[in-house]
């Protein structure tokens, strides 16, 4: 063992064995790919942060609460295990959040159990990340969550031969093989499949290898953002609406912040997901205005926002209910029980999982007042993530 790390090693024993302190500020260390290709991660959940800040303020029950952000400027195990130490070490956070990509948060899951600090997950999505720690709680989606959701819809509509795009890390292998058993066990047929290199993939051949096969549609996962725009780019330069081949994929290929940039070529794409701008409720009236007003209207809020409100949401009923006291155990007992009434509609923590428990939407995307949404039209209540089940 290096010096380097025998110091971590001892300091996080020592933060182990200290007991809890009534602390005056309670400090947050938000994990995220603020730099890089998925800059938006970071930014999407620092900015449902501020909404969630902007009506409901910075203390709790005279608590200040804290974001210290740390940048791990993409799909970087390392760099994520070394700022999530230095967040525990250095800075003596409370909660570890964020975490936009699956490598970033298996990565920090040890150090989470280790000291014992509740980690609140804003986006990573391989199934498997809530197994990885008994600190780990999830407020986004697994993908299995929403992939079933999307199999049994395209059943049930007339889909009956499908080609599969997945992107070649956790979160598209979860949901590749997730729709693909979902779909056989509907009776549909899987007429090819192929997964595409997570960083600067091009699209054109593997689209050209989705028309050569003529299925009615093409299953899709990418990750949230530029990479949906290139992929319908492609679909689009290639010919394939044309050939009859529909899009059908998990919300993320229609990522609300990047939707209008996609344009026409993405009107009519069937998406399943956990949240969208255009959802019609009150609380998510509320939402949007206290987004635009913390962070401009450039920006529209995405699931990752909204997983990070209500992530702050149970860190804020967390620091109440044990007076700012934040013991590792009792702080965990508190968040994976859980429950609100969110922007997205009625979640809750299943307790034995520590995954959350929400309504999947079937969305079409529509042109409304000269913007791009995704409109909901169909829904599956109190979906739970599968693989746990």
């Amino acid at each position: 063992m290096t010096k380097t790390l025998g110091a971590v090693a001892t300091a996080l024993a020592a933060w182990m064995t200290a007991p809890a302190a009534l602390a005056d500020t309670i400090k947050v260390g938000l994990v995220g790919e603020f730099s890089g290709p998925f800059a938006d991660y970071g930014k999407e959940m620092m900015a449902g942060i501020k909404a969630y800040q902007k009506i409901h303020g910075d203390t709790v029950g005279g608590h200040k609460i804290e974001i210290v952000t740390k940048d791990t400027t993409g799909p970087s195990p390392e760099i994520a295990k070394r700022v999530a130490q230095e967040l525990i070490v250095q800075d003596k956070v409370q909660f570890l959040a964020g975490f936009g990509l699956t490598p970033n948060a298996m990565a920090v899951a040890p150090i989470a159990t280790q000291s014992k600090t509740p980690m609140v997950v804003m986006n990573a999505a391989t199934a498997a990340i809530t197994t990885a720690s008994p600190y780990i709680v999830r407020f986004s989606f697994t993908l299995p969550q929403m992939t079933v959701p999307m199999a049994t819809w395209a059943s049930k509509n007339g889909v009956k031969s499908v080609y599969t795009v997945a992107s070649d890390y956790g979160p598209g292998i979860d949901a590749e093989e997730t729709f693909i058993k979902a779909f056989k066990a509907n009776g549909g047929t899987i007429v090819g499949s192929v997964r595409v290199p997570l960083k600067s993939p091009e699209f054109a051949p593997f689209v050209q290898r989705v028309k050569d096969a003529k299925p009615q549609a093409v299953f899709v996962f990418l990750p949230a953002g530029e990479q949906g725009i290139a992929f319908m780019k492609s679909f689009n330069e290639r010919g394939l609406a044309q050939a009859g081949i529909k899009v059908i994929a998990p919300g993320d290929l229609t990522d609300d912040n990047v939707l209008d940039a996609m344009g026409d070529p993405i009107l009519g794409v069937i998406t399943t997901h956990n949240y969208s701008a255009a959802h019609d409720s009150p609380e998510n009236k509320a939402f949007l205005k206290a987004f635009a007003d913390a962070n401009g209207t450039s920006m529209r809020p995405n699931f990752m926002a909204v997983a990070a409100y209500d992530g702050m949401a149970a860190i804020y009923e967390t620091v109440r209910k044990l007076n700012g006291k934040i013991d590792g155990e009792k702080a965990m007992d508190v968040l994976k029980n859980f429950k609100t009434t969110s922007p997205r509609g009625a979640v809750a923590i299943d307790p034995a999982t520590r995954e959350i428990v929400e309504t999947v939407y079937v969305r079409r995307v529509e042109r409304r007042d000269g913007k791009l949404y995704n409109v909901e039209f169909d829904s599956f209540p109190n979906v739970k993530d599968p693989t746990k089940e």
